[in-house]
């Protein structure tokens, strides 16, 4: 079995499991009681955040935990919406952005906040000149994934930083979902961020975890309210056990980062000087550093990407259409209409995503897999286009 669909999800790291596994057993206590449980629980809790700051080199009060991408993504887009209303209500984000993201803003318009959505070129990245025309005295909130989600491309996310320094009240949010632990973490955190959002189970953690960097001093509002967990900002009986895990996940991830990130790329690479040389190939990834090293997504012009999926998966290799959020829902590509790719070859798009365990050797068969199928993909071409 090949498993190339790890943007959608990774498979928990064994020794994660084990560490939730053991903290479920061990360490059962509510980090809020007052006895020796609760203070044991509490310990562990703060020894966590205080790893995952350590790691990512910011401070232990800046790690605010949640449910994972998509609750970080509401709650500083909505929480910053609630904390600065009297301010602006302007947001401006990106045309590619992850449904948290688009649905979120949508939301908010619905409440009487103005959206801005910056459009892309022709691979997938927003223009500085476009930001700058659209920031306004209302504006009170950037947007901007680091990693596109469906062909990896990334963002100019220091030049966004620079041109941010001169609205030093505009709060500046990453995605950071798809670019944890994919060797560009100068570029994500510096000092004009003041959000960050990231997923556990992106990372070989538990599903239903995740965690928010906030930058201190930056003030943003609860969404949820109740007991007062996470300093107030985020009330709820924190996941302790899956909080422990993620911060071992963390620290594997990040040993040795750069090799594995190499490791990825020549995967890639394979992959993708391979299946670019046949004529009903369209690619709409790159193997330059403007593009993660852990997606490619390429489209087999007159095939829908789901046939596509369902004749790899025969061949016990896993991918997916462009984003695993819409696949099963049929939806064109929001990243490929976006870029005006028509609709005819965006339904055809694949996503191969990698991960620091893949090999050039599952390369080489998924390749050999791709030979044997492309001529069954031609028929179903001609029989589409005639």
């Amino acid at each position: 079995m090949i498993y190339f669909d790890n943007s959608a999800t990774t498979q928990a790291d064994p020794e994660v499991v084990s560490t939730y596994d053991a903290v479920s057993k061990q360490i059962w206590g509510n980090p809020s009681s007052l006895h020796k449980f609760g203070e044991q629980a509490f310990g562990l809790l703060e020894q966590s955040r205080q790893q995952i700051a350590d790691l990512l080199g910011v401070s232990l009060s800046e790690i605010l935990f949640t449910s994972g991408g998509t609750e970080g993504d509401n709650w500083v887009l909505k929480g910053t919406a609630i904390e600065k209303r009297e301010f602006g209500n302007h947001l401006i984000t990106t045309a590619v952005e992850h449904p948290a993201i688009h649905n979120s803003m949508e939301q908010l318009k619905q409440l009487g906040f103005e959206v801005t959505y910056l459009p892309v070129d022709e691979h997938g990245r927003i223009s500085i000149d476009d930001l700058k025309a659209a920031l306004r005295p209302t504006t009170i909130l950037v947007s901007v994934m680091a990693v596109n989600n469906e062909i990896g491309t990334i963002q100019p996310l220091i030049e966004v930083a620079d041109v941010l320094k001169d609205y030093p009240k505009v709060h500046y949010h990453i995605d950071a979902v798809q670019g944890i632990g994919k060797g560009i973490s100068d570029l994500i955190f510096n000092d004009r961020v003041d959000f960050i959002s990231f997923s556990g189970h992106k990372f070989h953690a538990p599903r239903g975890i995740g965690f928010i960097y906030a930058r201190r001093g930056r003030r943003i509002a609860p969404l949820l309210t109740g007991g007062g967990q996470e300093r107030n900002l985020r009330s709820g009986t924190e996941n302790l056990p899956a909080i422990a895990a993620m911060s071992k996940a963390l620290r594997l991830l990040l040993t040795n980062e750069q090799d594995k990130v190499q490791r990825q790329r020549a995967v890639k690479e394979r992959i993708l000087n391979h299946v670019k040389e046949f004529p009903l190939v369209t690619l709409f990834s790159e193997d330059n550093e403007g593009f993660a090293p852990h997606i490619l997504c390429f489209a087999i012009r007159g095939v829908r990407g789901e046939t596509i999926v369902h004749a790899f998966e025969e061949h016990q290799i896993y991918i997916s259409t462009t984003s695993a959020c819409s696949s099963k829902k049929h939806m064109v590509s929001s990243t490929l209409a976006a870029m005006n790719v028509p609709e005819g070859i965006s339904t055809s798009a694949i996503r191969v995503s990698l991960d620091e365990h893949n090999t050039l050797e599952e390369a080489d068969e998924f390749n050999r897999v791709f030979d044997e199928l492309y001529d069954q993909f031609k028929k179903l071409s001609n029989e589409t286009t005639n």
